[in-house]
């Protein structure tokens, strides 16, 4: 479990990442998901989601997109705590951005659009 040894399981989840199968990889970004709603909590990355940061960057152009909406949920989970993080990597994202990137951009920031958040509205407006 992360939360019991978290060094230990992101260094092998920063190896996964790369895994020819798309439900391994998909499990990178669900295993570290700081609150999903089937599983505990993770407490510290929820306080601070920098060392997942590096596992999403490696997976948001994957080719599957039950692997890039994990991407999508996962950071629409540290916006709920961390919104100015996600801004941010939205932001860097957004350069040179694919359609499906975009897409990942947009479906990412729903929490906060939906809160009417301005700037997370004029992302989603710039990732169409």
């Amino acid at each position: 479990m992360v939360a019991q040894d978290q060094e230990r399981t992101l260094t092998r989840i920063n190896e996964w990442v790369f895994d020819p199968d798309p439900h391994v990889r998909r499990l990178c970004s669900e295993g570290t998901r700081l609150r999903l709603p089937w599983a505990p909590r993770i407490p510290a990355f929820i306080n601070d989601p920098s060392p997942v940061l590096s596992i999403l960057e490696a997976l948001k152009d994957d080719k599957v997109l039950y692997v890039r909406r994990s991407v999508a949920n996962h950071l629409g989970d540290i916006a709920k705590d961390h919104p100015e993080i996600v801004f941010a990597i939205c932001e860097q994202w957004l350069i040179d951005a694919t359609k499906d990137v975009k897409w990942l951009i947009r479906h990412a920031l729903r929490y906060p659009a939906k809160k009417q958040n301005k700037i997370a509205l004029q992302i989603r407006a710039a990732a169409k």
